[in-house]
């Protein structure tokens, strides 16, 4: 099993930044994604960013590219995602999520709250 703890949301102006962490713990994989997804309420979960484990190549949903950047820390065990320019439409609860060496995001942790004020 892997568990998947995620901090460093809060409140922040429009405008303003956050950097969320995801510590993992438990088994590891060699290959696959970690990732982060959001829920904002009243809407379904969505993809935000993800980034292989090998190579460390990176994803983003559009309307984040460019102002979200995604990154790891393997000797930490630790995936980030540093989010800037933010607006009141990124406020969602975040979650991080794993794959195991193939296949779908089996692992997810809690979610931690973003909430940006116009």
């Amino acid at each position: 099993q892997v568990q998947l703890v995620e901090s460093g949301g809060g409140l922040v102006q429009a405008g303003g930044s956050l950097r969320l962490s995801c510590a993992a713990s438990g088994r590891t994989f060699s290959s696959g994604r970690m990732g982060w997804f959001r829920q904002a309420p009243g809407k379904e979960r969505e993809f935000v960013a993800a980034i292989r484990r090998s190579g460390g190549n990176t994803y983003y949903k559009d309307s984040v590219a460019g102002r979200f950047t995604i990154s790891r820390d393997n000797a930490k065990n630790t995936v980030y995602l540093q989010m800037n320019s933010l607006r009141p439409e990124d406020t969602a609860v975040y979650y991080c999520a794993a794959t195991g060496n193939v296949g779908p995001y089996d692992y997810w942790g809690q979610g931690t709250q973003v909430t940006v004020s116009s």
